[in-house]
């Protein structure tokens, strides 16, 4: 009897996801029949790779009609760029591979057009900002596909599906337009662009979920392992050249993996023995707190850390 009810629940499962694969795929294909230049921002974790999957999958047999985009911090995990980079690569299905643009941070440092930041963490996430806008408008792109989904934060939650930007790429939640029926209505006006988010109605248990029913590859910092960390205001950080502890004797060797990637000078790793995915699955379903609220320093800087940023123009 147990048998036949997790089987059942697998089913139901499975045809979840099949309604949010149908959604998005659906929201991918409206934005491309109604805006004349897309790109897909690409950070390498989890929520990009099953927006990156979906985005295939709209335009199969035919590769992706669009490039990706990924502003680079220059402070990112190794096995991130690895992947990304692996991800993007030709394959014997799409021999040219997917266009990859890279936004360096470290080269607009360089070239004076943002400065390095002041941020006593080493953070440059504030500087994304400025380099994600500059490379829109160098790319001439009138609409972006962002995986931000509403479950994360309270301020993604007041997003619509089609989040308009206005000439300066910033963000006003009291001028979205309404979405009845899932008619999105996608007009704009010279100089202004288009957030999309097709997973805005997905849950972090329904991305894993996804990435197991999809045999989806993800870079291995998602998976527990022993890595050395340091606590820094109750945030477990990595190791690494842009993040040292106070003191040597701060650093220990624990069993952690990644909710979420990022520059890895705030992205906190949780304590965890979750080596697989369905014991991922069971770990956060247990969860009372989102991936954002537990691992990003920079969204405990203040209740309103997320609309602030996304107000200046961020993913």
């Amino acid at each position: 009897m147990t048998t036949q009810i997790d089987a059942a629940a697998d089913l139901d499962h499975v045809s979840a996801l099949r309604v949010l694969e149908s959604e998005a795929v659906h929201i991918i294909r409206e934005v491309a029949a109604e805006l004349e230049r897309p790109v897909l921002l690409f950070s390498g974790g989890k929520d990009s790779i099953v927006l990156l999957r979906l985005a295939e999958k709209a335009f199969r047999p035919h590769p992706l009609p669009f490039p990706i985009l990924h502003v680079d911090t220059g402070h990112n995990f190794d096995e991130v760029i690895e992947f990304r980079d692996r991800r993007v690569a030709p394959t014997a299905d799409n021999p040219d591979g997917i266009k990859l643009i890279v936004a360096s941070v470290p080269d607009a440092i360089a070239a004076g057009r943002v400065a390095e930041s002041t941020d006593p963490s080493g953070s440059r996430n504030r500087l994304q900002t400025r380099v994600l806008l500059d490379a829109l408008e160098e790319g001439r792109f009138d609409a972006a596909f962002g995986g931000a989904r509403r479950d994360e934060d309270r301020a993604r939650a007041k997003e619509r599906v089609f989040s308009f930007r206005d000439e300066f790429g910033q963000w006003d939640p009291r001028a979205q337009r309404p979405e009845p029926w899932s008619l999105y209505n996608g007009r704009i006006r010279r100089g202004e662009s288009v957030r999309v988010f097709p997973l805005s109605n997905w849950t972090e248990t329904d991305i894993w979920r996804y990435i197991e029913l999809e045999g989806l590859d993800l870079p291995p910092i998602y998976y527990a392992a022993e890595r050395e960390v340091f606590d820094r205001a109750g945030i477990l950080l990595t190791v690494s050249p842009y993040s040292q502890p106070d003191s040597p004797d701060d650093v220990s060797t624990e069993w952690v993996r990644y909710r979420t990637v990022g520059d890895l000078t705030i992205t906190g790793a949780v304590r965890s023995r979750a080596t697989t995915i369905p014991e991922i699955i069971e770990e956060i379903s247990a969860a009372t707190v989102s991936e954002r609220g537990e691992t990003r320093a920079d969204d405990r800087t203040s209740s309103a850390a997320m609309e602030d940023r996304k107000r200046e123009g961020y993913f």
